[in-house]
């Protein structure tokens, strides 16, 4: 299955086929031509398929000279430090402006490599294979890069377009059962914001193992295609690309004040779909019920639906930092209805409200 980003200036392709991570030099080389290429993975994914795909990108077939470049698993090291590193190790490989960095990993992966392809010599165009949930079907598509800061969560980024996606559904299978319900944090927020057919999907499943085995290219395909979609529509995040920030205002906040990696990015978000619209409900600004639909949802699929401690104070301050914040004014989003978003802005005195967990 492909789908096709068809961005103005950069448009580029989604390619979800089981098996396709065995035909990695073929994808490549009809991308680039020869040239050298940094592999950013972290340690565990290196493990797994590091050297794999070094062996496949380095036949003589292609003519790309490869090296890896490894850092250790986890948000803690999205960080402008790790990201130094990377460009040092660069650096001394050679790299010019000519040749290219390959994002392997998950959605910690993704950033970094995306941050630092973007920013090593002003730009040097780069690749995304992710394998995890949350980076198939969210943050390997859309050109969002960016590491952390002590102070809120993609704090320093940038907009970068991949020259393409690779996702090969069969590297789930080596997700341990948190990784891959995480990411379903993100596909049930996918089913909320655009997609009923995916949200009657995973209804009708029994469980998290049914749809790995029997649903994962069309769970990717629907979540990759919302995505495509409101890129498409709004690639710099100024209008209807923010209905993706569902339940990330107040779970980046989450994973913030946490501690970064405590609390994995799709549990964040499950906490925050589910706060937000359970203050939202009160106020009468979503379909009454809908909260319940939702905590229900969240729980089928061994996410949590709160988190401890919680702190509202640290959580407002974490917000205030948020880069959809616009002076005194915070745009959230809200689900009206299943499949209907919109986007609500506040001030960020009444962001208060919404923080309250009692």
């Amino acid at each position: 299955m492909k789908l096709q980003v068809n961005l103005p200036q950069h448009p580029y392709e989604i390619l979800i086929e089981r098996g396709s991570m065995e035909k990695v030099g073929d994808w490549v080389s009809s991308l680039w031509k020869p040239q050298k290429i940094v592999l950013i993975s972290d340690c565990h994914v290196n493990r797994l398929y590091g050297e794999k795909i070094l062996a496949l990108l380095s036949s003589p077939k292609y003519g790309f000279e490869v090296e890896i470049f490894e850092f250790p698993e986890g948000e803690a090291s999205k960080n402008l430090a790790t990201a130094e590193k990377a460009w040092n190790f660069c650096a001394e490989f050679g790299l010019t402006r000519s040749d290219g960095i390959i994002a392997l990993g998950g959605g910690v992966t993704g950033d970094l490599a995306g941050f630092v392809a973007s920013t090593y010599m002003r730009g040097v165009h780069f690749l995304q294979i992710p394998t995890s949930l949350t980076a198939q079907v969210d943050s390997s598509i859309g050109g969002k890069t960016g590491v952390n800061s002590v102070f809120a969560k993609n704090m320093i980024g940038t907009f970068a377009q991949p020259d393409g996606v690779l996702i090969d559904p069969n590297v789930l299978q080596t997700l341990g059962l948190r990784e891959f319900r995480e990411g379903l944090g993100e596909v049930i927020k996918c089913a909320l914001i655009a997609d009923t057919a995916l949200w009657e999907l995973l209804e009708s499943v029994q469980d998290d193992k049914e749809l790995l085995e029997n649903h994962a290219e069309a769970l990717i395909y629907r979540s990759c295609n919302v995505k495509r979609a409101v890129v498409v529509d709004d690639e710099l995040d100024n209008g209807v690309r923010l209905y993706l920030n569902f339940g990330h205002t107040i779970g980046h906040a989450i994973e913030a004040t946490a501690g970064y990696g405590k609390v994995m990015h799709g549990e964040a978000v499950a906490i925050g779909m589910v706060q937000i619209s359970k203050i939202a409900e009160a106020k009468g600004l979503i379909e009454e019920g809908l909260t319940e639909k939702i905590r229900q949802m969240v729980l089928k699929f061994g996410l949590p639906e709160s988190f401890k401690p919680w702190d509202e104070n640290l959580l407002f301050t974490a917000l205030t930092h948020d880069k959809k914040a616009r002076g005194k004014l915070i745009k959230t989003v809200l689900v009206t209805e299943i499949g209907q978003a919109k986007i609500n802005q506040i001030s960020l005195e009444e962001m208060k409200d919404y923080l309250k967990n009692d």
